[in-house]
């Protein structure tokens, strides 16, 4: 930058000439410097000037707005923090057929203590007793006055709980957000449901994982961020279900049952509609499982349905008559002889209360459940293409059915397949399946000789699997389990308008150390239904059941488990969709004439 000199001599030599004083010039230009200066002194600082102002208003604004965001927002406690793996905590939802809410996600808190932020433990302690019955206060002060810096109180509170605890006032007092899984239904299908717990947790997040039936077979599923807001959705339909808990439930209080089980289940599909054990359990407070005993059926916990493998006496009776059928053995209308004796393996064969059928057609053996007949076919069959029959049908396998539970449900099989095995196997003695894998033999039945697979979840085509019996067979068997209905020993089975046909079964149940109990019965009923067009199966089974009726006590189940099923059948046949239809009978008294 140039300067103007202060006595520039262009200017100084003529003043001087003139007579003027030169020290005016310099002066002059010693004022003009000055005024120059204090411009751009002036200039500078109005700029800084502006500059902080803008940053004051800024800063006013930025803190006025926060303000207001911190007046109208809720106020929360915080929390501490640590570095690591973020936990997952997200967890699809799980709907029935319909997309009706059986399990979804639920925001809540958890409560957790850092002792050394606590300003009167004494008095937090007993405050917390009063909101949590359940705690004590000794441990809680003990807790609050020891060394420790963190601890959890309660992993689930619920809002009243958290504005109860906030109320307390005391800093050391802290809450962590949560999801938690929640089941709107109750105890509604808890068995298939299973339940969660909590995995890996944080203060500000924990993992839900599933610890039994769906939740934890499809834990993977539940949990996969890549699903986004899709559901996993079962084939059970909601309102069935609750249909038939109730009636289950109804018919296990009325028959003095110690338990109960059903399975719902469509004969082209595989789907099962419904499934009930009772008793059951609330999935919202799932229970712990039992620390003692040997019978794990006395918990609630456990799925009769799939878990529990039994004598089913009688029901199996079809299937050797079907597969004698089927080999062309014998049609519906052979006679066989079922007087006896008919020893096998040393062991006389009799009848329920030692009654004599006589020489009866092959459908009337299945009519009057006739152990001898059903023995003697068996025998005809021989052992070897029984097993294979039975073992096409999954009789020998735990259930596909998609929950964890299934895999404990194996059935068992003699050591030895010998002649009395295949004759007592025929009548469902000596061979202990789930009510699942019933189902799925009769099914086969039902659908016209496929075998199909139970599943769980929905499916919108038929899944008819191997064929394992003839058309033919299959027909005829559907035909005679309609006659036991009609005419036999499940006569209180029949429901107006719905063609019900099916087959009892009522076998002693095995004591622990060997034998049977001579008053202790698991009765069975399965159904299909409408027998004209099979369109579902249905098994029904009691455990115990005892019911006085005509001055005796009766437990087989044609008098308990067949009652219970038509009761159920009447009450869910309509939410299925189906019609009831009128069956053709015979007019008494009137002579039909031509018209000619």
């Amino acid at each position: 930058m140039s300067r103007i000199p202060l006595r520039p001599l262009a200017r100084i030599l003529p003043a001087r000439d003139k007579g003027e004083n030169p020290d005016v010039i310099e002066r002059e230009n010693l004022r003009r410097r000055h005024e120059e200066m204090q411009d751009k002194a002036r200039a500078r600082a109005e700029g800084r000037l502006l500059v902080l102002s803008v940053f004051f208003v800024t800063a006013f604004v930025v803190i006025g707005v926060r303000m207001g965001h911190l007046a109208t927002s809720e106020a929360v406690e915080p929390v501490a923090s640590a570095h690591g793996a973020v936990i997952a905590q997200q967890r699809a939802d799980i709907t029935d057929r319909h997309g009706r809410i059986l399990a979804t996600n639920f925001e809540t808190h958890s409560l957790y203590v850092q002792p050394p932020n606590l300003i009167d433990p004494e008095y937090a302690a007993q405050e917390l007793v009063k909101i949590f019955p359940d705690l004590e206060e000794e441990k809680l002060l003990e807790l609050f006055t020891g060394k420790r810096k963190f601890d959890w109180i309660k992993r689930k509170i619920s809002p009243e709980q958290k504005q109860a605890v906030h109320d307390i006032g005391d800093p050391g007092l802290l809450f962590g957000p949560r999801e938690m899984r929640l089941y709107p239904n109750g105890k509604l299908a808890a068995h298939i449901l299973g339940g969660t717990q909590y995995g890996r947790e944080g203060v500000n997040a924990a993992e839900v994982i599933g610890i039994a039936g769906v939740e934890k077979q499809f834990d993977g599923y539940l949990r996969d961020p890549a699903n986004g807001t899709r559901p996993l959705q079962l084939s059970i339909d909601l309102t069935v279900q609750a249909a038939a808990e109730r009636v289950l439930a109804g018919g296990m209080t009325l028959m003095n049952a110690k338990g109960a089980s059903s399975v719902l289940m469509d004969v082209h599909t595989g789907e099962v509609i419904s499934v009930v054990s009772l008793p059951d359990f609330d999935p919202n407070n799932r229970p712990r499982p039992p620390v003692s005993g040997n019978d794990p059926s006395v918990s609630p916990l456990f799925n009769r349905a799939v878990q529990g493998v039994y004598e089913l006496g009688s029901t199996f009776k079809i299937f050797a008559v079907a597969q004698a059928i089927d080999l062309g053995l014998v049609t519906a209308d052979t006679m066989i002889q079922t007087a006896g004796p008919l020893i096998v393996g040393g062991h006389r064969i009799s009848e329920f209360q030692g009654k004599n059928y006589g020489e009866i057609s092959v459908a009337d053996v299945i009519v009057h459940s006739s152990n001898r007949g059903t023995g003697r076919l068996a025998l005809q069959i021989g052992s070897t293409r029984q097993k294979a029959f039975l073992g096409s049908l999954g009789m020998f396998d735990p259930t596909p059915f998609e929950i964890v539970e299934a895999a404990g449900g194996k059935p068992l099989l003699p050591e030895r397949w010998t002649d009395l095995s295949t004759v007592t196997i025929s009548y469902g003695h000596g061979i202990s399946t789930s009510p699942m894998h019933l189902a799925a033999g009769y099914a086969a039945i039902a659908n016209g000789g496929h075998y199909v697979s139970p599943t769980v979840l929905k499916q919108t085509t038929p899944q008819l699997g191997p064929r394992v019996m003839s058309e033919k067979a299959a027909s005829a068997a559907r035909k005679m389990l309609r006659k036991v209905v009609t005419d036999g020993t499940a006569s209180f089975g029949d429901v107006e308008g719905y063609s019900v046909g099916g087959k009892t079964g009522s076998a002693d149940k095995p004591k622990p150390r060997g034998g049977y109990y001579k008053d202790r019965l698991i009765s069975t009923f399965a159904t299909i239904f409408p027998s004209h067009d099979p369109k579902y199966v249905l098994i029904v089974t009691l455990d115990e059941p005892s019911i006085e009726a005509y001055g005796e006590t009766r437990r087989t189940a044609g008098w308990t488990a067949v009652p219970v099923a038509a009761e159920l059948i009447g009450r869910v046949a309509p939410l299925l969709g189906l019609r009831p239809t009128v069956e053709p009978s015979k007019l008494e008294g009137i002579q039909l004439t031509s018209s000619n």
